[in-house]
C-alpha cells in the first residue's frame, strides 16, 4: 500500500510539471496563428513580410534557445492526442523508475560490517544479539541473515535450503516494478509508430479531398507522424538508461546476499562445531 501512494504522489509531480506549460504555449501558439490568419486575409504583401520575418525570428530561437525549446517545440506541434499517451509513458515509466531507486537504494548496507560483527556474536555465543543486530538493520542481507539464523538449530543443509529459497524471496521483491517499466519501454515507440500511421493516413485523407499532390497539404501528417516517432523512442531511450541502472543495483544487492549467504553458513559452520552442532 504504501509503494502504491509513493508510485501515484511521484507519477503526479511529474505530470503536474507537463501541463502546464504545454497549455501555455498552446495557446500562444494558436493566438498567434489567429493574428497570422486575420493579417493575412487583409493583407497578403504584408503576411508574406510577416511571414519571412517570423521565419527569420524562429531561425534566431533555434539557434539561442538551445536542446530543451525545440524539444518543447516539437511536442507542441505533434497531435495532441498522442504525444498526451506518450507523455504518460514517460511520467509513469519514470514513476516506477525513481520508486525502485529509491526503494534499491535504502536496501544497500555495510554488508562486511555487518556480516562481521554478526560472526562476532555468534563467536561469543550470542545467537539472540545477533538477531536482534539483524532485525535492526535495513536490507536483504540482513533479512537472509536473520532468515538463517532462525533455524541455527536445524541441520546445516537445512538452513542453506531456507537461504536459497528465503533469497529467491527477497530477489523478487527487488524486481518488483520492473516488469512495468519494460512495458512502458516497449510502448512508448509503438505509440509513436501509431501515430506515424495515423499521421500518414491523414495526408492521404487531405490528398483525396484536395485532389492534388501538393506539399503543403501533405506536410501536416506527415509532420505529426515524424514528430510522434521522435518522442516516443526519446521517451523509451530514457527509460531505457534508468532501467539499465536498476539493474545494475538489483546485480549488485544480488551478489552482496549471495556473499553474505556464503559467509554467514561458515559462521553457523564454526558455531556448531564450537557447540558441537
Amino acid at each position: 500500500m504504501k509503494r502504491f501512494i509513493m508510485l501515484l504522489t511521484i507519477a503526479a509531480c511529474l505530470w503536474a510539471v507537463m501541463p502546464m506549460t504545454y497549455a501555455q504555449d498552446v495557446q500562444q501558439r494558436d493566438t498567434t496563428e489567429t493574428v497570422v490568419a486575420d493579417t493575412l486575409a487583409a493583407d497578403s504583401a504584408m503576411a508574406q513580410i510577416d511571414a519571412d520575418l517570423g521565419s527569420a525570428d524562429e531561425d534566431a530561437d533555434l539557434q539561442g534557445g538551445g536542446l530543451h525549446k525545440q524539444l518543447k517545440r516539437k511536442f507542441i506541434e505533434g497531435s495532441a492526442g498522442f504525444m498526451s499517451l506518450v507523455a504518460l509513458a514517460l511520467v509513469l515509466g519514470l514513476a516506477f523508475c525513481i520508486e525502485r531507486i529509491v526503494y534499491l537504494t535504502l536496501s544497500e548496507v555495510n554488508t562486511k560490517k555487518l556480516l562481521k560483527d554478526v560472526d562476532s556474536r555468534l563467536e561469543q555465543n550470542d545467537v539472540e544479539g545477533a538477531k536482534d543486530l539483524c532485525r535492526n538493520t535495513r536490507g536483504p542481507v540482513a533479512s537472509i541473515c536473520y532468515q538463517a539464523l532462525m533455524h541455527i538449530r536445524e541441520r546445516v543443509e537445512d538452513i542453506d535450503r531456507q537461504l536459497t529459497n528465503y533469497g529467491q524471496v527477497q530477489i523478487s521483491n527487488l524486481e518488483k516494478g520492473c516488469s512495468w517499466i519494460r512495458l512502458f519501454i516497449a510502448v512508448a515507440p509503438s505509440l509513436g509508430f501509431l501515430g506515424t500511421v495515423i499521421g500518414m493516413v491523414m495526408a492521404f485523407d487531405q490528398i483525396e479531398s484536395a485532389g492534388n499532390i501538393s506539399p503543403t497539404i501533405v506536410a501536416k501528417g506527415m509532420k505529426v507522424a515524424l514528430i510522434t516517432t521522435i518522442f516516443g523512442i526519446i521517451v523509451a531511450i530514457v527509460l531505457q538508461f534508468f532501467y539499465s541502472y536498476i539493474l545494475s543495483k538489483i546485480n549488485r544487492l544480488t551478489a552482496q546476499m549471495e556473499e553474505g549467504a556464503i559467509i554467514l553458513m561458515d559462521s553457523i559452520t564454526n558455531y556448531k562445531a564450537r557447540n558441537n552442532g
